[in-house]
Parts: structure tokens; C-alpha cells; sequence
């Protein structure tokens, strides 16, 4: 299959310059080679290669320090793009970023995954093509596709693992058959390591930290970045917060544990146990028999934060009982940031967030050695749509190609369709 033009042979050098580059957002040769440890003419030859390849620019003059004002670096925005897609049970996300990072298309939409995948894909792929031409962004820039959803997953071979949201996507292909119908490599990962990533590169946590993140839209999910990197375990299905059990002689959940925290603090059953009030029900116009729960749960935290009592009872429930996996999840990794991530934190999560870190105060094991912060996403209900953009763009200058689904055979030419 044709690679991307910078995929080629970057050497770890060029790599490495490049994502200083990005960090800094604007930067010296000088400034290149005192972080990188490298000497001046291999960063003046780095560089030099960077400028002809349309990758990196020059943006002005910086501060003298005695002698001519040095000249400044920069990434160049429209040199390359990568999408993210978030394939949830109950929606679909996707947005367009530049090589900065920034978001320059989206668009989203329901109804896609309860549609078998050889019909949901296509209709996909059609709605990624329809934003690029929005965004008008050429073919030939497009990196790769950040596909993220909910696990457990095989991420080499891009297949779900869960008989969710129906059977049929069950082991089924989804990254190879994306990559195969939009011509350009997908890689498939979990929707919380993707939102987690996400806040790094975009600038919202320290990079020094070592932070957890709690993702919460129909289901719960987490992870944790160290250094920088994700942590993934021994199979990439690391960090399954909504799989721990809160209560071990609870009901059997689906993933075959007992009395996991999903099932006590998840949307779906912050909703069930709305529909259980009846006057609740009703003021909120609750549909017994809906799928949405999304949509529930938003309007249940919408009631909560305006003062509604029955509402914010359970929300404040829903919420104890995510304390209790922050808690869990700090004293695991030993986290100095917790951020919350997701949907289901557009509208609740100031609430959630206040009881969250009167948990972790309390709680956490190293309280005394060092604080928890408790914050809220810089992407809001995006966060892992973006973090799967973030996941292409992040391979390509660290000099990890997105993994090619195994038995993928595409043509680039074939995104434009």
C-alpha cells in the first residue's frame, strides 16, 4: 500500500525535532538544539530538509539576546491532517485537525452503530469524505483515520471484542474495512486512552504529569498516560475503570465480572433509576422504551444543576460512586490529575467534578505526599474523537506509523470515491 510522503524514512532525529517543534509552537535553531541535545549544524540540516518538505516554517524573528535576532519556527498547519471517528452505541463523532492539532471540520450523528457494520461503515466512510471536502482538505494530506470506541479490543488486528452494541460487530474487522473502503490506514484504539492522549497534546496538562483520565459516555472507561505515553497493559485493554467491582456479591455484568461500577454509576442506569420516579419521569419527558440514554442522562444533570432534587439525588449517587474509582485509580498509578472526559460531562460535569475531588482529598493513599487535581476536559464531549485524531498525528511525529489493520489492501486513491 502507497505510504504517507512522511512516513517514508524519517530518521528518530527529524522525528524528534519535529515534535519539539509542535510542543514549543514557535522555536529557535538555538533553542532546537539546547532541548534536543543535538549540535547546531545537525539542527540547521534537520530543519533545512523540514523547510522543503512544507512540514515546518518560518515565523519571524524573536528577541535578540546581544547579537541577530534569531529566526523562529513553526509547524505548518495545512502540511498534514488526520481524522478522528468516535463510534459509539448510541452516536458518532468525527473531526478534521491540523498538524497543530486544531480542529478545522466535524460533524456528528445517530444511529450508525445500531446499523449491521457492513452497512454502518460504508455510510461512515461517506460522512468522512463529505468533511473533508467541507473542510477542503486534500486527499493527499490526510495522514490516517483515528477510529476509537468502547472495548475490549484487538487493536492490531482492528476488531471489536464486544458483542456491543449488537452481535454482529462482534470480531468483525472494522479498522481494516474502513481503511479498505476510505484508502488510508485506520487505527482502532479505546475511546478513553484516545480521549486521554488528547489532553496531553493539546496543551491541558502538564507534560511532566502522570494523569488518569475518567471517560464517561454510555458506558465508563478510563486511562493513564505516563510520560507522555499511554499506558496500555498487555494487550491494549488496560484501565477498564467501569469494570471494577464496586460491589462483589453485585450482579453479573455482561464482561462476565460482578458488581462493576458501570452498572451503579453509568448513564443508563442513572436513567432506569429516574424512569423508577414517576413525577421525575414525567417532568422530564423520560422514554421508557428509548435506547438514547445520552440523551436521559443530559436532560436528568440539566434538571440537577437547576435545582431539582429527585435529579440531583441521583446524579450525586452516580457520582459517589465514580469517587470511589477515582480513588481506586489514583492509589493504582499514583495520578497527580484526574481529568473527566466525555458526553455524559457536557452538562453534569461541574457536579461530578466538585465530588470527585472531595474524594480524592479524603481518600487517595499519597494525599499527604502530594495533591489530586480534579478537572474537566479541554474537549468536552469530543475529547475522544479528538484524542483518536491526536493518536494519528502523535504516531506520525514520534515515528510510530499507525498500525496497517492486518489484511488491509487499499489505495489511497480511493478516499475521494
Amino acid at each position: 500500500m502507497p505510504t504517507s510522503p512522511v512516513w517514508g524514512s524519517r530518521s528518530k532525529t527529524r522525528r524528534m525535532v519535529l515534535d519539539l517543534i509542535r510542543a514549543a509552537g514557535t522555536i529557535s535553531r538555538v533553542e532546537l538544539a539546547t532541548s534536543s541535545g543535538l549540535t547546531p549544524p545537525t539542527i540547521s540540516d534537520v530543519v533545512r530538509d523540514l523547510i522543503l518538505e512544507g512540514l515546518v516554517v518560518e515565523a519571524g524573528r524573536g528577541a535578540s539576546t546581544g547579537g541577530k535576532p534569531p529566526t523562529l519556527l513553526r509547524l505548518n498547519p495545512a502540511a498534514r491532517y488526520s481524522v478522528g471517528v468516535l463510534l459509539e452505541r448510541n452516536a458518532c463523532v468525527i473531526v478534521v485537525i491540523d498538524l497543530t492539532g486544531r480542529q478545522v471540520g466535524r460533524t456528528s450523528f445517530h444511529g450508525t452503530a445500531q446499523m449491521p457494520p457492513e452497512q454502518a461503515l460504508p455510510f461512515l466512510a461517506d460522512r468522512v469524505t463529505a468533511l473533508l471536502d467541507t473542510a477542503g482538505v486534500a486527499r493527499d494530506r490526510v495522514l490516517g483515520i483515528g477510529l476509537v470506541s468502547h472495548g475490549p479490543q484487538d487493536r492490531p488486528a482492528g476488531r471489536l471484542l464486544t458483542p456491543q452494541p449488537t452481535g454482529t460487530w462482534y470480531g468483525y474487522p472494522v479498522g481494516p474495512r474502513l481503511a479498505e473502503i476510505l484508502g488510508v490506514p485506520v487505527l482502532l484504539d479505546n475511546d478513553a486512552a484516545a480521549a486521554a492522549i488528547g489532553e496531553y497534546w493539546l496543551g491541558a496538562v502538564d507534560p511532566r504529569s502522570t494523569y488518569g483520565c475518567l471517560y464517561m459516555s454510555t458506558g465508563i472507561g478510563g486511562g493513564v498516560v505516563v510520560a507522555g505515553e499511554v499506558y496500555r497493559g498487555s494487550s491494549s485493554n488496560s484501565v477498564e475503570i467501569g469494570h471494577i467491582s464496586v460491589d462483589v456479591h453485585g450482579d453479573e455484568c455482561p464482561c462476565g465480572n460482578r458488581g462493576c461500577l458501570e452498572n451503579y454509576a453509568g448513564p443508563a442506569v442513572v436513567v432506569r433509576q429516574a424512569l423508577a420516579i414517576p413525577a421525575l419521569a414525567g417532568r422530564l419527558a423520560l422514554d421508557p422504551d428509548g435506547t438514547d440514554f445520552l440523551t436521559g442522562f443530559t436532560r436528568i444533570a440539566a434538571a440537577a444543576n437547576g435545582g431539582d432534587t429527585q435529579a440531583r439525588h441521583l446524579i450525586d449517587q452516580s457520582a459517589r460512586y465514580l469517587g470511589h474509582a477515582a480513588v481506586t485509580i489514583t492509589a493504582l498509578f499514583d495520578l497527580d490529575t484526574i481529568v473527566l472526559a466525555g458526553p455524559s460531562f457536557a452538562v453534569a460535569g461541574p457536579i461530578y467534578r466538585t465530588r470527585l475531588q472531595q474524594e480524592v482529598n479524603r481518600r487517595s493513599f499519597a494525599r499527604r505526599a502530594h495533591p489530586v487535581r480534579v478537572v474537566l476536559s479541554v474537549s468536552g464531549s469530543d475529547a475522544a474523537a479528538i484524542g483518536g485524531a491526536v493518536l494519528v498525528l502523535q504516531s506520525e511525529l514520534a515515528g510510530n506509523r499507525p498500525t496497517e489493520p492486518r489484511g488491509t489492501v487499499a489505495s489511497r486513491a480511493t478516499i475521494s470515491r
